[in-house]
């Protein structure tokens, strides 16, 4: 099944980049690769030092030198030869909005995206990718160690759109063999001690009103036999919440979506999605946005 056939993957010129492209490739059949995009931007792309170091013969512009390191790192890890594969640096004041323009022209269905965890680099790039991508975004971390999930978590608030998020869990699941984990995380409302209950038996209540709505959200999916795992928070912060669950169920990979109140909202996550992004630095992560929702908003958004 062809998930994303045009991938765009995002290098710095670090350790990272070896780490991402051989994780990568273990995904490729799996997405339904045809064509990859590897992308390097900064605002100056004159060639590090620790580059020109390695590479000291180096005499090229920094774009076409830049390229020709990228595609001999590829050619290293012996990246598919069925695979297109397309290569350039870019220049720009602004990183995030150069990268998403790119991103937007090459029409891409996938942007694959590293996270560090001991590395150099602050991430900030690539957790502004997964905010404001105009298509679905995949973030592999550092020192996961390479393989396909067998436990596939999808936080789930059985809202409309969350249908889609959640029949793209099911394809993924199915096409690997591999197991559907839904959650959902609830609460206990501020003003439960006028009802007369304690905390503890109005918690109860909301969490047999969560049972009932996931019964009626399951029932319309390709596996209404999956039990969800209900989470309480009573005001931790949602993003370590969902990632101390998904240790705890030895999950192996995430899937959340957007919003998708609104077409613009499509583009933008809500706050539990951005939490997660900032706290999880050690599972893969599919941020699924249904493509072509928000091309429309796309400049306006990046202002933001």
């Amino acid at each position: 099944m062809k998930f994303f056939p045009k991938i765009m993957i995002g290098l710095d010129l670090t350790e990272m980049d070896d780490i991402l492209i051989e994780k990568t490739k273990i995904f490729l059949k799996f997405l339904g690769v045809e064509k990859c995009y590897f992308v390097h931007v900064a605002q100056n792309l004159a060639i590090p030092d620790e580059v020109l170091r390695q590479y000291p013969d180096l005499l090229a512009p920094g774009d076409e030198s830049i390229e020709a390191l990228i595609e001999d790192k590829v050619k290293q890890h012996n990246f598919p030869e069925n695979i297109e594969i397309e290569i350039f640096a870019e220049e720009g004041d602004h990183p995030l909005e150069t990268f998403l323009r790119w991103a937007r022209i090459k029409n891409v269905d996938l942007i694959i995206m590293g996270r560090k965890d001991t590395l150099i680099g602050n991430g900030v790039l690539a957790n502004g990718v997964a905010k404001k991508a105009p298509c679905s975004v995949m973030l592999l971390q550092e020192k996961r160690p390479p393989g396909l999930p067998k436990r596939i978590m999808v936080p789930t608030d059985f809202s409309n759109h969350n249908h889609l998020i959640y029949d793209f869990g099911e394809r993924i699941a199915d096409e690997l063999g591999a197991e559907l984990i839904p959650v959902h995380m609830y609460h206990v409302p501020a003003g439960y001690s006028k009802t007369g209950k304690s905390f503890e038996e109005f918690a109860e209540i909301m969490k047999n009103n969560a049972e009932h709505d996931y019964e009626k959200f399951v029932s319309q999916h390709n596996h209404p036999e999956l039990k969800c795992d209900f989470v309480l928070n009573d005001g931790e912060n949602p993003g370590d919440l969902i990632m101390n669950e998904a240790h705890k169920l030895d999950a192996d990979m995430i899937i959340m979506g957007s919003r998708g109140r609104s077409k613009s909202a499509a583009v933008l996550l809500g706050s539990t999605a951005e939490k997660m992004i900032e706290a999880n630095n050690s599972l893969p992560m599919i941020i699924f946005k249904k493509k072509g929702e928000t091309l429309g908003f796309f400049e306006a958004l990046l202002r933001i």
